[in-house]
């Protein structure tokens, strides 16, 4: 039996996810991608912790958004957009 080690916070791999419905959401675009915290209540109430353009983090309904698992080298373009 093999038992993996939680990896460090710094080391887990970001999520993100694209934006599918902006019906009463004045500040989503559909198509864009958007970058997912990890909250563990919000997803308890099925939503999503969203990073927006301002770089603050808001909950959105999960039901908005589809999960996309992206290439390393563009993973790593999009975080870098993000800190500029």
């Amino acid at each position: 039996m093999i038992i993996q080690k939680p990896m460090p916070a710094s080391k887990k791999r970001v999520k993100f996810a694209i934006c599918v419905a902006d019906e009463g959401y004045d500040d989503l675009e559909v198509w864009k991608v958007y970058r997912v915290l990890p909250d563990t209540k919000a997803a308890e109430v099925g939503c999503l912790r969203v990073v927006d353009e301002s770089g603050e983090d808001y909950l959105y309904p999960a039901d908005r958004f589809e999960a996309v698992d992206l290439p390393e080298k563009v993973r790593a373009r999009l975080l870098a957009a993000a800190t500029k």
